[in-house]
């Protein structure tokens, strides 16, 4: 795709796919640019059991308890829905987003990838999400790759059969601490507080696992391994919060679900009218419209969000028809 283009929607998780489905079908040239696979972090959810409907077929009785699709299966159906709607998707990296103003057209903003390729567009929206926060232990980033993970369902296998500590109390470490406890049942699930902040039927049905240990008010201080650069973890230091206790146990592995972090950055160096929160999120109004016109904001990477898969969906789906009308505004369509 080349050119002048209606919408460029930066990320490709559940917002990015769904703001393209959803801008294309309004008649929109829409190009979507993702650095990696389509699907976002919803791709390594092992059972997206709480999206609406969310079955790969109903059984003989009807019933719609059938086997649930993964997050990778259903992000795989949303890149093909925008696809089959008219969407494009190129693989790059943004490096600069700049606007420039035009008296009869509102404004152009200009993408700039890491590869020089430069496109324009007369409404963007930003659906970069957010990656894993690191704890930022000793051993943590040493051992990244060596047994110290962020997602279950791409190195669990690695570890079948081995013992796993899960560090975390939310949503994704309860549902990773389940995957994993298919491979294994020597599980470990250290949580900093008294009781997991991850919704309770989830939160039940981790601690009602037989293959899952769960050790609240605890934490994590220290990640050991075998001497680098060939050497893999070997054991972690916890701290016992109640007991001011410390002690070193063995481990084959660190799977680690502390939150998440924004991918702002590259839109804070942007010379336009944006507002963040205190943690760097993007903040937008109801119709997901940040203070720059034209430029909108959905899913992860949105101050406020609820961050669960249907909600992002939400926000990309707003967001397209926000841009649609921005767009027949200007009387701007390509």
């Amino acid at each position: 795709m080349s050119g002048h283009i209606d919408l460029i929607i930066t990320g490709a998780g559940p917002a990015g796919l769904t703001a393209a489905q959803y801008g294309a079908r309004a008649n929109l040239n829409v190009l979507v640019i993702e650095q990696m696979a389509s699907g976002g972090q919803a791709v390594v959810i092992d059972r997206l059991e709480n999206y609406p409907g969310n079955v790969r077929q109903l059984d003989a009785a009807g019933s719609a308890a059938a086997e649930i699709k993964s997050g990778y299966e259903l992000m795989a159906d949303f890149h093909r829905q925008a696809q089959d709607f008219g969407a494009s998707f190129l693989t790059g990296s943004v490096s600069l987003i700049e606007k420039t103003v035009m008296e009869k057209r509102g404004g152009i903003f200009k993408i700039t990838l890491e590869d020089g390729a430069v496109y324009t567009a007369s409404a963007v929206i930003i659906a970069a999400g957010a990656k894993p926060r690191m704890l930022g232990i000793q051993g943590e980033m040493e051992y990244q790759g060596r047994g110290v993970s962020y997602c279950a369902t791409c190195d669990g296998n690695f570890y079948k059969n081995k013992k796993i500590f899960v560090i975390g109390g939310g949503d994704a470490a309860c549902d990773e601490a389940q995957y994993l406890s298919r491979l294994s049942d020597k599980i470990v699930l250290v949580h900093r507080r008294g009781s997991f902040r991850a919704q309770k039927s989830l939160a039940q049905r981790t601690l009602n696992n037989p293959n899952i240990e769960v050790r609240f008010n605890t934490v994590i201080n220290e990640i050991k391994g075998a001497d680098l650069p060939s050497g893999k973890v070997k054991s972690v230091i916890l701290k016992d919060l109640i007991n001011d206790k410390i002690y070193e146990e063995q481990t084959d592995a660190v799977f680690i679900f502390a939150g998440t972090v924004p991918q702002s950055l590259f839109v804070s160096k942007a010379d336009l009218k944006v507002r963040f929160d205190e943690e760097g999120y993007i903040i937008t109004d109801k119709n997901m419209a940040t203070d720059e016109p034209g430029f909108f904001a959905a899913g992860d990477i949105r101050s406020g969000a609820f961050r669960q898969v249907v909600t992002a969906a939400a926000d990309g789906a707003i967001a397209a028809h926000s841009a649609a009308g921005y767009i027949d505004e200007l009387g701007s369509r390509e």
